[in-house]
């Protein structure tokens, strides 16, 4: 009926550490549980603690409740919205309405540690109000008298601006329990890039400092967000920043970067090693300073010997001989001796033009000019190391996208930085990708269009908080009242161009061509509700016979199968992506998941037949409710018949 408390899991974990600490305390209804000795625990993990003792912290007003409600469980569940969906029985992508900070934690079980990578946008916090309105946002008195806002005789201490801490702390409330769930969900080897402005970027690096550890962060990378006319306050803003952050970085087996582009047509030599094109740069670069193993005699293939510019002294005229530099203005190659004695049947030699500057033996200028090969087998799969500026990815292209799916929407990031993010880790093209501040769904469109460009099959989770549309807006008058309304539309639209340009192309490539195959463009659209069951209001003596009738089903009549379906996968924590098919067997609707994964009947007074049809499917697990039989008897049938024929699946009746 509610998500898991995760205050109890983390006491498991120090418990596991440290079981000394602890201890039992009673809870507000008095009763006994567990909890730990904070004054023992802080001896265990220090020599000498002195009360009072300063130490580096990052706190504001409102953190310690923060953090409470994180790891407060909910009684809420995920309901499915099948008329709102696409494709739903065979798409692996979510679509989630509600309040990310619920969404997280109902995820929790769901997909624990299996997250690889997470992208989000969150609100700037640029001085308007943002809509997340949290339990643990204290009110502005509470505020005030924490902080030492007036003195003993109410005079006010400081004015209270921007720029003073309320106006950073409801923000920092805000941030700090998601990204503590967000954490839970990333894999040991995954990654999150989070945007984010000026306005925050020094408190969410904190945060995620504190969250993810300081040893995890990776970059923090500033994005030229827009060119502007000459308008700021100081200086005209045209940037904002990711931070990116890993779970756990020494997990991480691949290097950051994307793979270069290669024209096979540029390499147009090929010897007994492959193919090959002469480097850009000759093997003498005059910019480079004297060093003394790599000024030497290089011969040519007419017997001469060839050195770069500067003084020559006597000295051995021999291949590889050292001819020492006496300063800098003696010019070197940028191979070193011993390089270029392993690497030499690797150079090309070139008729050199008459300002060729090398000289021969003779003091002479050279008629040989010297380049190095670049073979097409040491470029395939070369990844460069990223720049931490981002230039290509301005806003305008993210409101152009949209302009071009007949959707008029501002402040929508472009598709080509979430492209490019995904495409610097290094994960196979099967990874799962969360943005639960996806807005109008940037992150989808990039997932489907990377999976139509590479055959991928990466699918994404996409959350978000049905706000409101500004109703003078030109989005609100096109009939998306909401945000979640412009990303479901965008999503929808967005597939379908996929779907026609593969189609389309498809039928211009030659016979011996394998064509394209259409991503998966569906979603499941998800929605936050309170439970499937019914909550117990009244103690034992409190019940009338009326009152008792009324429980017949524990279940809200409202609840359809689908509801029961998805309730159930959330508390047995399977992924709500899984295959689903409905199959009638004897007249009754069974759901199958994920090839019997899970099987759920939900019919009124299922016949024998119905049960035996089902455990022959050798099920992992199996759900029925309660009003499935007419009583005890028949439930201790089913029993005896699943330990017949399916002795290992798990039985479970809500």
């Amino acid at each position: 009926m509610e998500t898991k408390k995760l205050t109890e899991k983390n006491i498991e974990k120090i418990a596991t550490l440290f079981p000394n600490v602890i201890t039992e305390m009673k809870n507000e209804n008095g009763k006994l549980k567990k909890g730990v000795n904070f004054e023992l625990l802080k001896q265990e993990l220090s020599e000498d603690v002195i009360e009072g003792e300063e130490c580096y912290d990052f706190t504001w007003v409102g953190k310690k409740a923060a953090i409470v409600e994180g790891n407060t469980p909910i009684r809420k569940t995920l309901r499915p919205c099948i008329e709102e969906s696409k494709n739903w029985e065979n798409t692996e992508n979510l679509y989630i309405e509600g309040d990310n900070l619920e969404v997280l934690k109902l995820l929790q079980e769901s997909y624990l540690n299996s997250i690889k990578m997470i992208y989000i946008d969150p609100p700037y916090n640029t001085g308007n109000d943002f809509i997340y309105r949290d339990n643990f946002k204290i009110d502005k008195y509470e505020y005030e008298d924490q902080i030492g806002l007036y003195d003993e005789d109410d005079n006010i201490m400081f004015k209270n601006t921007d720029t003073n801490g309320r106006f950073h702390s409801d923000w920092c409330s805000m941030m700090y329990p998601r990204l503590k769930l967000a954490q839970n969900l990333l894999s040991e080897d995954g990654v999150i890039f989070i945007s984010i402005d000026d306005n925050e970027v020094d408190n969410l690096k904190k945060i995620c400092n504190e969250v993810f550890g300081d040893q995890n962060i990776i970059a923090q990378c500033t994005r030229i967000a827009k060119r502007t006319s000459n308008k700021g306050t100081y200086f005209k803003p045209t940037k904002d920043y990711v931070l990116v952050y890993a779970r756990n970085l020494s997990s991480i087996s691949w290097k950051f970067g994307v793979e270069t582009e290669i024209d096979v047509n540029e390499y147009k030599y090929s010897d007994e090693n492959g193919r090959y094109k002469k480097n850009g740069a000759s093997l003498y670069q005059p910019s480079l300073d004297s060093r003394p193993n790599q000024r030497y005699w290089i011969e040519c293939p007419d017997g001469s010997l060839i050195i770069p510019p500067g003084t020559v002294f006597p000295t051995e005229l021999k291949d590889g001989a050292l001819v020492r530099p006496k300063s800098n203005q003696d010019k070197i190659w940028r191979w070193s001796v011993s390089s270029y004695l392993q690497k030499k049947d690797r150079l090309m030699f070139t008729p050199a033009s008459s300002t060729c500057p090398l000289i021969d033996s003779n003091g002479n200028p050279s008629k040989w000019n010297i380049y190095d090969k670049v073979y097409l087998t040491d470029k395939e799969g070369e990844t460069l190391l990223p720049e931490d500026v981002i230039y290509d990815y301005v806003n305008s292209q993210g409101t152009k996208e949209l302009i071009e799916l007949g959707i008029n929407f501002s402040f929508a990031k472009p598709t080509g930085l979430i492209s490019y993010l995904i495409d610097l880790c290094r994960y196979d093209n099967e990874i799962t990708i969360l943005d639960f501040f996806s807005g109008s769904a940037t992150t989808a469109q990039a997932v489907m269009q990377l999976n139509a460009n590479d055959r991928g099959n990466r699918k994404f989770i996409m959350v978000q908080i049905p706000e409101p549309c500004d109703d003078k807006s030109e989005a609100y008058e096109a009939g998306y009242k909401t945000i979640c309304d412009i990303g479901k539309e965008r999503i929808r639209r967005a597939g379908e161009k996929i779907k026609s340009e593969i189609e389309e192309n498809n039928k211009k490539i030659k016979d011996s061509e394998e064509p394209k195959k259409v991503p998966d463009i569906g979603f499941r659209v998800l929605k936050v509700d309170s439970t499937n069951m019914k909550d117990v209001y009244y103690s034992a003596n409190e019940y009338t016979q009326e009152k008792i009738a009324d429980l017949v089903s524990n279940i809200k009549e409202d609840r359809t199968d689908f509801d029961l379906l998805y309730g159930v996968m959330l508390d047995w924590g399977l992924p709500l992506s899984l295959k689903h098919e409905i199959k009638e067997i004897d007249g009754a609707t069974v759901h199958i998941v994920d090839e019997c994964s899970l099987v759920v009947c939900f019919e009124e007074n299922v016949s024998e037949n119905v049960i035996r049809e089902i455990a022959k499917l050798q099920p992992i697990r199996v759900v029925f409710r309660d009003s499935c039989f007419e009583g005890s008897p028949e439930k201790i049938n089913v029993e005896e018949i699943f330990k017949l024929l399916a002795p290992n699946t798990t039985i479970k009746v809500i």
